[in-house]
């Protein structure tokens, strides 16, 4: 779905903040000879010369200085259930208010936002850090998502929001492909506390030259290394799985194994069928057995929760007790229809500790979906 509109509450919101220009100097560069400036915000390190705009389109020399152009630039913007993020296991049944600006840093040729995020004219309301807290406290939110394009390339005004909402008792999640630096992660530790890791096609080479536009994918499992190692914040994983071009089992066993070594069984693994889009409109979705395959490859890897995304009414979209095979959480789509935990989020058939940060509220359905969009 491509975020053109937004629902009343936040259009409102967004009509209601004055525009103005708003440009502020980054913080993740460093300066080079020639008044060049080298951003540090993602695994590129665009070396941008005076005048010149980095290749996501919103970080730019401006006088020898490295400038955000769309900090408090949100150019979409929603409320919207952590699941769908996806998060299963970080604060379930919560709402998070989520935005995002123009501008990416990966050139995606399937990507379901493209009109955000392959949009190279910065644009987007005006608003500050402490109006996005501020209107995620008004809309009942339980915390603050930064999605829709990647979030690192905007990070300065992710973390400027995310001390603040902090403050205000919200918690902090992205949505991003994870192609950082140590840079990035050091910052995003100042106030993320959750973060959903994309990989695409398994992470395979020669996919992610052909359709993402990058050289490889390991500074994205460097990056991950870094998270692991030197922060506490929350992480699950996620795999778009795009057929014949990004679904080959070796693969998906490698990334399995490599997330098994780093982070254990209990790390969620979401596969998630590719539909198509964009410069991809002559691929067909996945096959709803190739996910099931891959879900398999996580299980046989050691894996504990692995699940089938973007096929609502899967039974993979439950959480099972690794012990007793029982359905702990039962979902449809983002909706959570069962909790089989207690209060320990402990197994109420046999006992065994689920994987789970957060408890679900007994009152959640009514706080979450009390706006009618």
């Amino acid at each position: 779905m491509i975020i053109t509109t937004l629902d009343n509450y936040c259009q409102s919101f967004i009509v209601a903040c004055t525009l103005k220009n708003v440009e502020k100097e980054a913080v993740l560069y460093e300066r080079l000879p020639n008044h060049k400036v080298r951003c540090l915000a993602c695994a590129r390190y665009c070396e941008i010369g005076k005048d010149q705009i980095g290749l996501c389109g919103i970080r730019g020399n401006k006088e020898g200085k490295l400038v955000l152009f769309v900090y408090g630039k949100v150019a979409a913007c929603h409320i919207d259930p952590i699941e769908k993020k996806p998060v299963t296991h970080y604060m379930p049944g919560t709402k998070v208010f989520s935005i995002g600006t123009t501008g990416c840093n990966w050139l995606c040729k399937y990507c379901i936002n493209f009109d955000l995020s392959q949009r190279r004219k910065v644009e987007g309301a005006d608003i500050s850090p402490e109006e996005v807290v501020e209107k995620a406290l008004l809309y009942r939110c339980n915390g603050i998502a930064y999605t829709y394009n990647e979030p690192s390339i905007f990070l300065e005004y992710a973390r400027d929001c995310g001390v603040l909402a902090r403050k205000k008792g919200l918690f902090n999640v992205f949505v991003s492909h994870g192609f950082a630096t140590p840079e990035s992660v050091k910052m995003m530790n100042e106030f993320l506390d959750c973060i959903t890791v994309d990989f695409k096609g398994n992470g395979e080479q020669k996919f992610v030259r052909q359709y993402v536009g990058i050289p490889s994918s390991q500074p994205v499992f460097d990056s991950l290394v870094e998270l692991k190692e030197k922060t506490n914040i929350h992480v699950e994983i996620t795999d778009l799985i795009v057929p014949k071009v990004g679904d080959d089992l070796d693969h998906a066993k490698k990334l399995c194994k490599f997330i098994y070594d780093l982070f254990g069984p209990e790390m969620p693994i979401h596969f998630l069928q590719f539909h198509p889009s964009y410069k991809m409109m002559d691929f067909e979705s996945t096959p709803v057995e190739t996910l099931e395959k891959h879900y398999e490859v996580a299980k046989k890897e050691g894996l504990k929760y692995a699940y089938v995304g973007n096929v609502p009414g899967h039974p993979l979209e439950h959480t099972y007790c690794p012990e007793c095979n029982k359905v702990v959480v039962r979902r449809y789509n983002f909706d959570i229809l069962q909790w089989n935990l207690d209060d320990n989020n402990c197994c109420k058939f046999c006992g065994n500790k689920i994987y789970m940060v957060g408890k679900l509220d007994k009152n959640f359905q009514e706080k979450r979906f009390e706006f009618v969009f």
